[in-house]
């Protein structure tokens, strides 16, 4: 079905409930199998009206369809069988299970006769797996939390589960406006016409062949009816008077695109309808209506853009026709020109560009307004006065401060990376969060009582990859915040005097934050609790702004003491200084002077009533300029992203726009676009006639522009956080899960055994070679670090060079083996510790790289990754650390997996172990932390898993893995669990198995070495994307599986990557541990058991490890059920829903 008539059986589903044909809506959702409505489901379920429940199932999915699907039916059908037994109806409960259960005895047999033996108990709450089924009720509302995450995890729901959103009665409006078109086009035109079927067109029958003249002052449209108020058709037709407008109004509206004009009864998009010969003179853009050849009259200027749309060039577009670099070096290129006066009607506080609209503007100002404006059209798209979204959850020092005194400003206004959302802080107390729609519109998100007194500035930040709201006030504090609940992540503290300013930034994978205070002190931060980096003076000690250049390579600050004095200036960032010192600026300035940067190259700053620009590269001033006059002593300035555009603050409460020749020619088209989309428009009064909204980004010197048909698509879009977050507490997309039919017909299994099948690197290592019992990338990519069985680690990095401009690790360059200049070692204390081939190590990694944590049996050691010093130690013997893992949202707090199988939670500020946590028998092999659930998961050499609360750490759950088919038991040997990225499922490693289990240690799938792979497993961890698992065995092959259904997608042989490699050695070298690079999922590093490290990637003409046609099943069959865990999903869910 074309998607146009998918969206038309959504038109009809509002309309069905809009009149209350409920029964009709959900046959349609049922049928068409576009909508699955959750809510109608559960109040099915809740009814125990099982019978519609699958029926209504039977549109989306049938019960062979993939396991999701199956274990939905099974647990639909096993609570009708448990509710049968529970009302003592055997006669019933045995048809259910002849009729319903038996299709599930072929896939899990042991799991029907356990079912089957519950009709030989009296209650089947003896069974000691239901022994905690409690009411009906009850146990069908744990069961809908079940069904639930099955549903949504399941991919023939995707894109099913939410209604898309348009305005009501929006079929009406349609027909609305069909019905005027149709009147427009009469020959002869009533004032009153009367419209009495749908089924045929409306026409007007003439009187006597003449067409009465329309009444000279008749408004060219009338209003829409209100939704949901759709008069009878007959002598009051559903829209208003409609009148033949003189050629002159259909003109005139055409070239202004009004857009306050009320939509209804025009008959037609506006440029659908033909004006006469009269009005031509008035169409500067004439245009085709659709279904004709489509021809487009454009301006000069936009000639050569629209050519590059057309064609979909992916080289760069200058508008001035250049072809360099976008790097401004005359100050003919600065904007100085005014080519837009914006009046606000209050004092403006701050403005702040959209990053990727280059002509959305958000103000803030004196009296606590934000507005969102559109420069191109001059149109205000949004306005929000202020007001507190929630009095009673504030302090009580705020609602007082607000009885005294309710007069507020805006401080700063500024967007996220993505534009998505935006922050405002004000000057009391409390910070307001929206969301920002592509169509404008204004959501609230968030209201936070950040500090006490005022707040000064509010920055976004994205620390351990999460984005996070940063605040700075009166309080002397600054904060950061969890941008999709709210929650305090960390508090700053150590100014002296209130915080004024905020600059966060990154370099290497470190992120942290500048900050500024009114005593003149500027302090750094990292995202911990250790506290300031640095502290150095601003000139001038007062109020100081800082600001990076567009490449994040050099730092300004722009300040003005007490006196008036301002001081602009370049920081040396290693060593502290100031780097350079600009002059140009009034003795005594008149307020505290704002400054911006732009396009690597300029500074500018508001003094002196004009704006001041200076080359980055030159301390004298470059020029200046007026801006045609009317500019306060130090006016507020903000450049867009690309540097085309100034925004500069009047004394009269208004904004002037100041463009270069790229800005005003980029406007230019914006204009000519929106002018000729307005005229295209069904809903003018709907859609913001915003330029912005249909070629944004613009960029105006040089980059990439797709046609704008893709152009959603093709500019690569941060991901909004807070839309996903709607969905789930963590940032990463759920992954697509791949039907059994899409693997049968896309994946065919790679066998390498060659070194000509794949790109393979073997580091250079000029130490004492031994066993690598440990290996891990660090979070940049950048570098590779091993922790042999000799307690040394060994750190390679590559370099950035031609070959390599990204310095990623690559199995194309070669790293160096790198060693501070002392050429000391990075060794862990062994003292007194019995080395041998089974030695015990474990290694942490901090989020940043900056420091290692790791041990080798005795003392657990920390190490600065610069200087390979030793930090401190803790965890002397004689009991070892055995596995250790940083608390995801505090690295001071450490789980220290102990040979003695406890696992203790220590501090290490304080060094104080916290707490301990039993329950395991042998000691801790694996630690796995899930911030989105609040959980620790732990395994051990006993083959158990714990699932631990990290809130008040009790255990929540615990089970045994299962031994396959064959296999020795009990299980012994080390068990390694890790988290997917969706931080859902959890990848669980055995030498006998590797399997996929859920939070609630449910298995879903698991593989056992057989036929080609029957060496017992070494090593198993997910990609960075979560799609692959790399897997190492102890023969020394490798092997590559899909995560979802563990189908084997490549296997590779040791002869295709050891040179020397020979199937008759009796004791083969092997790979003891996989390491996952953190950014390029097809590449991978093993570190091996003769102490050698091999990178791994896929050959550039195969770009990723492919597959066709011979699908590996996983041998357990679909779902993978348990017994037990079928048996127990009864029970309440201790996992948040998603």
């Amino acid at each position: 079905m074309s998607s146009l008539s998918r969206e038309l059986v959504f038109l009809i589903l509002q309309f069905l409930d809009e009149e209350k044909f409920k029964e009709t809506v959900h046959k349609l959702e049922q049928e068409s199998g576009f909508l699955f409505n959750m809510k109608y489901f559960e109040d099915q379920v809740q009814a125990g009206e099982w019978d519609e429940v699958e029926r209504y199932l039977s549109g989306f999915t049938k019960v062979e369809d993939n396991r999701y699907s199956m274990k939905i039916f099974f647990e639909i059908r096993k609570q009708k069988y448990l509710e049968a037994l529970d009302r003592q109806d055997r006669a019933k409960a045995v048809d259910i299970l002849v009729k319903d259960l038996k299709v599930f005895a072929s896939f899990n047999e042991d799991l029907f006769k356990e079912i089957t033996q519950l009709l030989t108990l009296e209650n089947f709450r003896q069974n000691e797996q239901l022994s905690k089924y409690g009411d009906t009720k009850t146990a069908r509302n744990i069961m809908l939390v079940e069904l639930k995450k099955l549903i949504e995890a399941n991919p023939l729901f995707r894109d099913k589960l939410t209604f898309p959103v348009f305005k009501a009665s929006r079929l009406r409006t349609l027909i609305n406006q069909s019905l005027n078109w149709q009147h427009q086009l009469c020959k002869n035109p009533r004032p009153n016409p009367d419209i009495k079927t749908l089924f045929t067109d409306h026409t007007c029958a003439s009187s006597n062949g003449t067409r009465p003249p329309p009444p000279t002052n008749a408004p060219l449209a009338g209003p829409v009816p209100k939704p949901g108020v759709f008069l009878p058709l007959g002598g009051h037709g559903p829209f208003q008077t409609v009148v033949s407008p003189p050629p002159s109004a259909i003109a005139s509206w055409m070239s202004v695109a009004n857009p306050s004009m009320p939509h209804g009864a025009v008959a037609a998009p506006p440029g659908l309808v033909q004006a006469p010969s009269s009005a031509t003179t008035f169409l500067k853009h004439a245009r085709i209506p659709p279904g004709g050849p489509g021809i487009n009259y454009q301006t000069a200027d936009s000639e050569h853009l629209m050519k590059r749309l057309r064609t979909g060039q992916p080289d760069e577009v200058s508008f001035s026709g250049s072809s360099h670099a976008p790097s401004i070096s005359s100050p003919d290129d600065l904007p100085k020109t005014v080519v837009r006066n914006l009046s606000q009607g209050s004092n403006v506080m701050s403005m702040d560009f959209h990053p990727q609209k280059q002509t959305v503007l958000l103000v803030g100002t004196n009296v606590g307004d934000i507005s969102i404006w559109e420069v191109s059209s001059r149109e205000k798209l949004a306005l929000k006065n202020f007001k507190v979204w929630n009095i009673s959850a504030c302090s009580m020092p705020f609602q007082t401060t607000l009885v005294k005194d309710a007069t507020i400003s805006v401080n700063r206004c500024v967007w996220a990376p993505d534009g998505s959302i935006l922050g405002v802080a004000f000057s009391k107390h409390i910070v307001q969060i929206y969301m920002y729609s592509q169509a404008g519109e204004l959501k609230q998100h968030l209201e936070i009582d950040a500090h006490t007194g005022g707040v000064n500035d509010i920055v976004f930040a994205h620390p351990n990859k999460q984005l996070s709201i940063v605040t700075c006030g009166d309080d002397k504090t600054i904060k950061v915040w969890d941008a999709a609940m709210g929650h305090r992540q960390y508090t700053f503290e150590g100014h002296e005097s209130a915080v004024y300013s905020l600059c966060p930034h990154y370099k290497e994978n470190i992120q942290f934050v500048f900050s500024t205070a009114i005593d003149g002190k500027i302090k750094a931060w990292l995202y911990d609790s250790v506290g300031s980096r640095v502290d150095y003076d601003a000139p001038g000690l007062w109020c100081t702004t800082m600001a990076y250049s567009a490449d994040g390579t050099r730092l300004f600050s722009c300040g003005t003491s007490k006196e008036g004095e301002s001081h602009l200036v370049e920081w040396n960032e290693s060593e502290g200084a100031i780097k350079r010192t600009y002059s140009g600026f009034r003795k005594r300035s008149l307020g505290v002077v704002q400054f911006d940067t732009t396009r690597n190259h300029f500074l500018a700053a508001g003094d002196e009533f004009q704006i001041k620009f200076w080359d980055m590269d030159n301390t004298n001033m470059l020029t200046s300029t007026e801006a045609d006059g009317g500019l306060p002593a130090s006016p507020r300035l903000r450049f867009n992203k690309e540097g085309s555009l100034l925004a500069v603050t009047t004394s009269d409460n208004g904004i002037k726009i100041l463009a270069n020749s790229d800005g005003q020619r980029m406007l230019r088209i914006l204009e000519t676009r929106a002018f000729d989309g307005a005229r295209g428009l069904s809903e003018p009064v709907n859609v913001k006639p915003s330029a912005a909204g249909e070629l944004s980004p613009i960029p105006n010197v040089a980059t990439s522009i797709s046609p704008i048909a893709d152009l959603t698509d093709r500019i690569q879009q941060p991901m909004s956080f807070l839309a996903s977050m709607e969905n789930n507490r963590v940032v990463d997309v759920k992954p697509r899960i791949l039907e059994k039919s899409e693997k049968v017909e896309g994946w065919k299994l790679t066998d390498i055994s060659d070194a000509s099948q794949i790109k393979t690197l073997k580091l250079p290592d000029p130490l004492t070679p031994s066993k690598v019992l440990r290996l891990l990338f660090t979070n940049s990519g950048v570098a590779l670090l091993a922790l042999s069985v000799n307690a040394v680690h060994k750190l390679w990095k590559w370099q950035r060079d031609e070959r390599n401009p990204s310095g990623k690790s690559s199995a194309s360059n070669v790293p160096q083996l790198w060693q501070p200049t002392n050429g000391a070692l990075m060794s862990n204390d062994i003292t007194d510790v019995k080395v041998s081939e089974d030695s015990i190590t474990c290694i942490a990694l901090s989020k940043n790289d900056s420091y290692v944590m790791s041990a080798s049996g005795g003392k657990v050691s920390l190490f600065n990754m610069m200087t390979f010093k030793v930090m401190t130690t803790f965890m002397p013997p004689p009991l070892a650390a055995t596995y250790l893992a940083f608390h995801p949202q505090d690295n001071n707090i450490i789980a220290i997996g102990m040979e003695d199988s406890t696992i203790q939670i220590y501090n290490v500020r304080v060094d104080e172990v916290k707490t301990k946590l039993k329950g395991h028998q042998k000691r801790i092999s694996g630690l796995a932390f899930s911030q989105s659930l609040n959980i620790l998961v732990s395994s051990g050499a006993d083959a158990q898993l714990f699932v631990w609360d990290i809130d008040g750490w009790q255990k929540k759950k615990s089970r045994s893995i299962q031994a396959p088919p064959g296999h020795p038991t009990p299980l012994a040997r080390e068990t390694r669990v890790q988290f997917h990225n969706n931080q859902i499922h959890l990848l669980v490693s055995h030498e006998s198995q590797i399997a996929i289990y859920d939070s609630q240690l449910e298995c879903l799938s698991s593989w056992y070495p057989r036929d080609s792979l029957a060496s017992p497993v070494s090593s198993a961890i997910y990609s960075c994307d979560g799609a692959l698992i790399y897997a190492g065995f102890c023969d020394g092959a490798v092997a590559i599986f899909d995560s979802d259904s563990l189908a084997l997608r490549c296997r590779i042989s040791p002869s295709a990557y050891i040179s020397s490699f020979s199937s008759t050695m009796s004791n083969p070298t092997f790979p003891v541990v996989v390491a996952a690079h953190p950014s390029d999922p097809y590449q991978f590093a093993i570190g091996m058991s003769d102490g050698s490290v091999h990178v791994l990637e896929p050959l550039e003409s195969e770009t990723k490890w492919t597959g066709g046609s011979n699908y590996q099943e996983n041998g357990n069959g679909l779902p993978s059920i348990p017994s037990s865990s079928a048996l127990n999903s009864s029970q309440p869910s201790e996992t948040p829903s998603r």
